[in-house]
């Protein structure tokens, strides 16, 4: 049996899901994504490395780091994650840069306990006061995990590609278009984009959509204006690559925020 929970309180959507035989589509979100696996096995692919979380540990993604992810074995997995956008994480530690986390998976019951309250709080519908003061414990201790400031540079092209991407996302992705102005060919954008990022710019360009679709769907709790601003065919379209990615469909997810 595969469930997916989903709450937001104070700018972090908390999610418990239960899953046995799902798989996620590989993606990336373009938020940070910190959570518990509570019973089972976590497996997923991370920047082309196979990650295994087991009972108590701690899962760190960063933005933009593509990922699938499904349970190990036929018992299945319980888990809670937290996803948050890079800026609320930056003003509450007083960076300027977005700061990563160089190991994936960690083992760390005071890190793992802080996950689990805010989970908890927000699941459970607490005030949102609560909830950003359980937040506020939760960044005193990811700050003391290998946090490091990221000092990578991205590739201009790669920037330039990702701004063009965003700013047509109720369109269908043209990439004659874009390897145009990239002075390349189509062939070797895709090669391009795929080497800096993880995942086709076919991929981005649709979990771009998705992520949109998602956030208009929390701000005005209706799916069908989603699927238009999002250049979905209809609602069944956007369902499902909603669901490849989080586990329920756009109509379910609303209706759990409300």
């Amino acid at each position: 049996m595969n469930k997916f929970i989903y709450k937001k309180s104070a700018g972090i959507t908390a999610l418990s899901a239960s899953m046995t035989d799902f798989t996620y589509k590989k993606h990336a979100h373009q938020e940070y994504a910190v959570g518990v696996t509570l019973r089972g096995i976590q497996e997923y692919n991370l920047e082309g490395s196979l990650q295994l979380s087991y009972q108590n540990g701690v899962m760190l993604f960063n933005p933009e780091q593509a990922h699938d992810g499904m349970a190990h074995d036929r018992t299945g997995l319980d888990y809670v994650m937290l996803y948050f956008e890079p800026q609320l994480l930056m003003e509450i530690i007083e960076k300027k840069d977005i700061p990563r986390f160089s190991t994936p998976i960690v083992y760390d019951a005071q890190l793992e306990q802080r996950i689990v309250n805010l989970s908890a709080a927000i699941l459970s519908e607490k005030d949102e006061a609560l909830c950003s003061e359980l937040f506020l414990s939760l960044t005193n201790s990811l700050v003391q995990t290998k946090l490091s400031t990221d000092d990578r540079k991205e590739n201009v092209l790669i920037r330039k590609a990702k701004e063009m991407l965003h700013a047509n996302l109720e369109h269908v992705l043209k990439l004659d278009e874009i390897s145009r102005e990239l002075h390349l060919s189509k062939f070797q954008f895709i090669r391009l984009f795929k080497a800096n990022t993880g995942i086709s710019p076919y991929q981005y360009f649709l979990n771009c959509k998705i992520e949109r679709a998602k956030r208009l769907i929390e701000k005005h709790k209706d799916v069908y204006s989603a699927v238009t601003a999002c250049g979905f065919v209809d609602l069944t379209h956007l369902n499902k690559h909603f669901k490849s990615v989080y586990g329920t469909t756009a109509f379910e997810y609303m209706s759990h925020l409300q």
